[in-house]
């Protein structure tokens, strides 16, 4: 049986104090959580978060990483350095680096396998756009980012990573996909993990609903079959928001 897992992703927000504020209010609220949880702050405040996680539950990750391991690439933070930093997850491919900064998918492949070479878990990020949903191309794009990242590092690679699937209309938006929606997404990349990595790998990957995920509708997209946990934007930020979000995984 897989485990729930939640992440929480922190984006570009946050100072020492509110970091400290929202640790110190998620580790009060954490015992009896059954699901894994994982928190990724910004860079800057990697070392701050691992210093108050240590020895508790809770995981660590960041919220990008290189596709080099070290070199002349300014403003880049490298695998190694995450994991040098206490990180043991790294999301790669969120919407808002395929979008904002023109990340491709083999660039986003090329990272999924850097985080393996430096012993970090991939949070691999897929999800379609309003307008691809729309012309009825969600399985059609999905399936192309999934496939970049098989071809480039074997599709039994995926039994060392997470997958979150993330509509990006609903990515900030407060609309949702409907846990019909959802898990039919869901399903679609567990058919294609189980046609190209075998059932072992498509049984065992843990598959995450992000998008616009509160307390009030978690536990409701947290019960579909596939569905085996959350990739948390915003509701990450506010420590009971989060827990509810957690506790609902279980």
């Amino acid at each position: 049986m897989r485990r729930p897992l939640v992440a929480g992703n922190w984006k570009m927000n946050g100072t020492r104090s509110s970091v400290a504020a929202l640790v110190d209010g998620i580790k009060a609220g954490i015992d009896g959580v059954t699901a894994e949880v994982v928190v990724c702050p910004a860079y800057v405040f990697l070392d701050q978060v691992r210093a108050a996680l240590a020895g508790g539950p809770i995981g660590l990750g960041a919220q990008d990483v290189c596709d080099r391991d070290e070199g002349a690439f300014t403003g880049e933070v490298s695998g190694p350095m995450l994991a040098e930093s206490g990180c043991n997850w790294v999301i790669v491919g969120h919407s808002e680096r395929r979008q904002y900064y023109a990340e491709s998918d083999a660039l986003v492949a090329a990272k999924f396998a850097a985080a393996r070479r430096a012993g970090l878990t991939p949070i691999l990020c897929v999800g379609e756009t309003l307008e691809e949903r729309e012309a009825g191309r969600t399985e059609q794009v999905v399936e192309r980012q999934l496939a970049a990242v098989a071809e480039h590092n074997g599709a039994a690679a995926f039994a060392e990573g997470v997958i979150a699937y993330e509509p990006v209309w609903a990515i900030g938006t407060g609309k949702t996909a409907s846990p019909e929606q959802a898990q039919a997404v869901h399903a679609f990349v567990r058919d294609w993990l189980r046609a190209r990595a075998g059932a072992a790998v498509a049984e065992a990957v843990r598959i995450l609903y992000g998008g616009s995920v509160k307390g009030a509708n978690a536990a409701e997209l947290f019960a579909q079959p596939d569905i085996d946990g959350g990739l948390i934007g915003g509701a990450s930020l506010k420590a009971e928001e989060f827990l509810t979000i957690c506790r609902a995984a279980a």
